[in-house]
């Protein structure tokens, strides 16, 4: 059972960003296609550079930044973010196939599928689509895009549906990228698989917001159906720490990972015999992530490179 861990969109080693961005406001000043354009070619040249170091470091999983392009998901401007710069994105596309990375996505909170308001749809449609489109220029064959259920107004049972007939209008190169988290306050991980097995699409288990928000619920029961959701795929997780133990901040998350509770998740999992990807969810992202590796190695941890761990 080998378990690969990733980091999200910054690499704070390298200390650059590929989510450079630019307000609409300024934007409008004077329709700045020239600085919106200078910004993509940097956050795209700062994406491939941050490729080279996860090559370099045998980090096989990846989740790309939501800011890649700014703007890109208002009507109001509508520009090509594809075709002008498909020497970039070949590049960094040839990288990431040659080496086998992992990369998915994850829409920010302003994506809610099951809004009660049209335009919000709409917009979180737009969204999907950027998101596909960027998953597409970078050649990736098995693309995921995670979102959460979203919102539970008029209850929980009706935002279900909601979310349901409004998955079934997409388009369905759209529905096949989609998997769904648990969240930590509203749906938790009964909610979550159900909706999955019902849209035949894969799920997330984020085990932070699973001890956030379980009702009492037994993980032990659900990881093998959660895991069962991605088929022939190797399942993905999300791992987290709170930043404190307050009930303000237990949501929240800790700069790094709490090793000991890390331990007692792998404990956990590993008689399921499953390959998986955990993707750490830290605020010092891959810092945080080698520092999980060194403190499992003094663990006796087997490691097969230096973010592939053997659970036997």
């Amino acid at each position: 059972m080998n378990i690969r861990l990733g980091y999200v969109a910054i690499s704070k080693t390298l200390d650059i960003t590929s989510s450079k961005t630019i307000t609409y406001t300024e934007f409008k000043k004077n329709n700045d296609f020239n600085k919106l354009n200078n910004i993509i070619i940097e956050n795209l040249t700062n994406l491939e550079k941050i490729i080279d170091y996860n090559i370099k470091n045998n980090i096989h999983f990846y989740r790309l930044t939501s800011k890649l392009i700014p703007l890109a998901t208002i009507n109001e401007i509508n520009f090509d973010y594809i075709t002008p710069y498909q020497e970039y994105y070949q590049r960094i596309a040839n990288k990431i196939k040659q080496k086998h990375i992992r990369i998915d996505s994850h829409p920010d909170q302003f994506c809610v599928l099951n809004s009660t308001k049209k335009e919000i749809v709409e917009s979180s449609i737009n969204i999907l689509k950027y998101h596909y489109n960027i998953l597409n220029a970078l050649n990736i064959d098995n693309k995921i895009i995670i979102l959460h259920i979203g919102s539970s107004v008029l209850g929980k049972d009706n935002s279900i549906k909601r979310f349901i007939n409004n998955f079934n209008k997409l388009p369905e190169y759209l529905q096949e990228c989609i998997a769904l988290e648990n969240d930590d306050k509203i749906y938790n991980i009964e909610d979550c698989l159900n909706l999955c097995q019902k849209l035949n699409i894969p799920m997330v288990l984020d085990y932070h917001h699973h001890i956030c928000n379980n009702d009492n619920l037994d993980i032990n029961e659900y990881l093998k159906p959660i895991f069962n959701t991605w088929k022939n795929n190797i399942p993905k997780i999300h791992f987290s720490s709170p930043k404190n133990n307050t009930k303000k901040e237990f949501r929240s998350h800790h700069d790094y990972i709490n090793p000991n509770d890390f331990i007692n998740f792998l404990e956990k999992i590993k008689h399921l015999n499953t390959n998986l990807d955990i993707m750490l969810e830290c605020k010092q992202k891959d810092e945080a992530l080698f520092k999980l590796t060194r403190q499992l190695k003094y663990h006796n941890y087997k490691f097969i490179d230096d973010t592939t761990i053997e659970l036997n």
